[in-house]
């Protein structure tokens, strides 16, 4: 009796060991796509120390699994982009794509992971394609769609009962996008619309041609380096006191230590501060400081830090199942993790419905020291994108 017990013993302790799940042993790949050289690459930087940073926070693991990150440089170009989350797809298999500032290069690289059955994890650029038609089950971003910050700009503007307004931003599917997102809530005059070249970096012949339309305040989107040149270039055209300047994405935390004075007083919408007061907020940014010599964050590296963040939780909810991915779409979709924006919903296109405040730049805690950006008031609250409508997922 004994003896064919303990071999019925040792058959269901083999079998259960047989039916333990592989995805126990499975490790997380994640396939981070930024821009990591050239003057915009102080973008890319950011968004990488704050994905690191959101590992350490996790203790180096996404859902409780073994994680490795593989980063790619897409050079500001959607074809190199492409190429990369291709070989990151094929070559490493990557179980989620992340990342992505430029939306034309988006554009190149979404459908390509999507298409593979991957998922998308946007962390900054939002193209209105993507938030309408072309939703995706597997797509799913951190940030914003592209309109959203722009609209709060040009209702701002609007309630503020300005007028005759010059605009300037990239010729590129951003650009576009953060003019039609002003105009949708600015109904005042337009003096002209003006895209310049992406990565353009001299702007002596724009503003030459700006001051002879004479017209009474200026709004521009340039991000990045391009931001930089931009701010100081304006200022010492001598235009700031006579051109009221107001922005998005141009003056933030990784312009304003080069353009330092020259951002004073500027006005810019956003959906993220470094002031924001959540308890997921404070501790980013205060860990960020001592992780990277006393630097401020940006709003890409809250918004990669999140996407981290978004990731975690589906891992988590599924128990480190990889192959279960209806599971994870259900659980990214509940938002159940602590945003550095605070809590907020997914839209049925996948893109937040959250807040965007009105922010200046101010001196700054330490005289003498970088001016900070701070939060003025609430434009928009639980704003939803334009696009969500022509989304066709139900869910």
């Amino acid at each position: 009796m004994h003896k064919p017990t303990a071999t019925l013993m040792a058959v269901l302790i083999a079998a259960a060991f047989a039916t333990t799940p592989a995805f126990a042993q499975q490790k997380v790949k994640i396939g981070f796509i930024t821009t990591l050289s050239g003057p915009q690459g102080v973008i890319g930087n950011d968004m990488r120390n704050s994905v690191e940073l959101a590992l350490d926070h996790l203790g180096r693991k996404i859902g409780g699994l073994e994680t490795e990150l593989i980063y790619g440089d897409d050079q500001v170009k959607p074809d190199v982009g492409k190429q990369v989350a291709e070989e990151m797809l094929k070559k490493h298999q990557v179980n989620f794509v992340s990342g992505v500032i430029w939306s034309n290069v988006m554009l190149a690289v979404a459908p390509t992971v999507t298409q593979a059955g991957t998922f998308m994890i946007g962390t900054n650029a939002g193209p209105h394609q993507l938030a309408g038609e072309g939703c995706n089950e597997l797509f799913f971003t951190t940030s914003w769609q592209n309109d959203q910050t722009p609209e709060a700009m040009g209702k701002y503007m609007q309630d503020a009962g300005l007028n005759d307004v010059y605009l300037m931003a990239p010729n590129y599917a951003a650009g576009k996008d953060m003019i039609t997102g002003f105009k949708r809530y600015f109904k005042g005059k337009i003096v002209d619309e003006v895209y310049t070249r992406l990565g353009q970096t001299d702007y002596q012949a724009e503003l030459s041609q700006l001051r002879s339309k004479s017209p009474k305040v200026v709004f521009v989107f340039y991000p990045g380096g391009m931001g930089i040149q931009f701010l100081k270039q304006y200022s010492e055209a001598g235009l700031r006191g006579q051109f009221p300047l107001y922005s998005v994405y141009t003056v933030d935390e990784l312009s304003i230590p080069a353009v330092k004075h020259a951002a004073l007083g500027q006005l810019e919408t956003r959906y993220w501060s470094p002031d924001l007061k959540n308890p997921a907020n404070q501790k980013f940014v205060g860990d960020y400081g001592k992780k990277y010599a006393g630097k401020l964050p940006s709003f890409y590296g809250a918004q990669s830090y999140d996407g981290m963040m978004l990731i975690d939780s589906a891992v988590r909810a599924v128990k480190g199942n990889l192959s279960d991915k209806k599971g994870m779409i259900a659980a990214m979709r509940k938002a159940n993790f602590n945003s550095t924006r605070g809590k907020f919903t997914y839209n049925q296109n996948h893109f937040p419905i959250q807040n965007f405040y009105l922010l200046k730049a101010v001196a700054g805690p330490t005289p003498g020291g970088d001016p900070v950006m701070a939060i003025q008031k609430a434009v928009f609250t639980n704003h939803k994108d334009a696009y969500a409508k022509d989304c066709k997922m139900k869910w």
